[in-house]
């Protein structure tokens, strides 16, 4: 496996209690790299510490909600306090369900563009002040609807395309600052919360994955690996970009993932 030269850094992860967030967490853990999760379940965080822990001890969690900046914002500054400033900030909160846009309730929109995208401003907004200047990194975990219009997703679709637009004007006030700031934008990934939502039928799943360019679906470890090397100083000249990792999926277009 690579050396991305990371050990000693410093990382927060919004959303870093499961799935790609935690593969991107002990990914970096692995690393040597100093990290601090947060999201909203108390046991989830529990258990990824737990596990975090088991591969690089100074790492830590913290209980919150990415909706409200407050606490947002106190997670970051202990988190800080103990660890350092941040060289990397990962945020990957996200919500999703769906729901026809004639029927969807005004909460339920919100609810998603609140932890998408709102939530996304707070992280970064929030951890400005803690980033590494210069070198600091900042990564946004988006999705294909930042481009692609799915059915009974205008919540989503317009949450994900609102964080694509935050990240790459952040990259232009932010980089005199020597922080970047890019977007991963995953593809169908196996063993995720969301692709379970979007295809629960593991059988057309699998058919998915046939038809992907690369012939087969996503992991985590797939994603995490883009991740590291947007953490690491291999990438110091690449900021504002939009990078999938999604085997040639958005080269076909919606219809693939289109609910049925």
């Amino acid at each position: 496996m690579a050396d991305f030269g990371l050990s000693g850094r410093t990382a927060f992860v919004a959303g870093g209690s499961s799935g790609i967030n935690l593969t991107i967490a002990k990914r970096l853990a692995a690393e040597g790299v100093k990290v601090a999760v947060f999201s909203r379940s108390e046991e989830k965080i529990a258990k990824a510490v737990s596990e975090l822990q088991a591969i690089q001890p100074d790492c830590m969690g913290f209980t919150g909600d990415v909706r409200e900046l407050d606490t947002v914002k106190t997670a970051m500054t202990q988190a800080a306090e103990k660890l350092g400033t941040f060289d990397v900030l990962v945020s990957g909160a996200a919500g999703n369900f769906y729901a026809s846009a004639k029927e969807m309730s005004s909460n339920a929109f919100r609810a998603v563009v609140n932890i998408d995208l709102v939530g996304t401003f707070h992280v970064c907004q929030a951890a400005h002040e803690h980033m590494t200047k210069p070198g600091g990194t900042i990564i946004n975990i988006s999705a294909p609807q930042a481009f692609v219009a799915y059915q009974y997703q205008s919540h989503v679709n317009a949450a994900k395309a609102g964080v694509e637009m935050f990240t790459k004007t952040i990259a232009l006030e932010w980089g005199h600052d020597g922080l970047r700031a890019n977007t991963l934008i995953p593809g169908p990934i196996m063993d995720t919360e969301g692709m379970d939502r979007l295809l629960p039928d593991k059988s057309k799943m699998e058919e998915a994955g046939k038809r992907m360019p690369l012939q087969r679906m996503g992991t985590k470890d797939d994603v995490a690996n883009m991740a590291l090397f947007l953490a690491s100083d291999l990438s110091s000249y690449v900021t504002g970009s939009t990078i999938p990792v999604d085997g040639g999926m958005l080269l076909l277009g919606p219809a693939l993932m289109q609910h049925q």
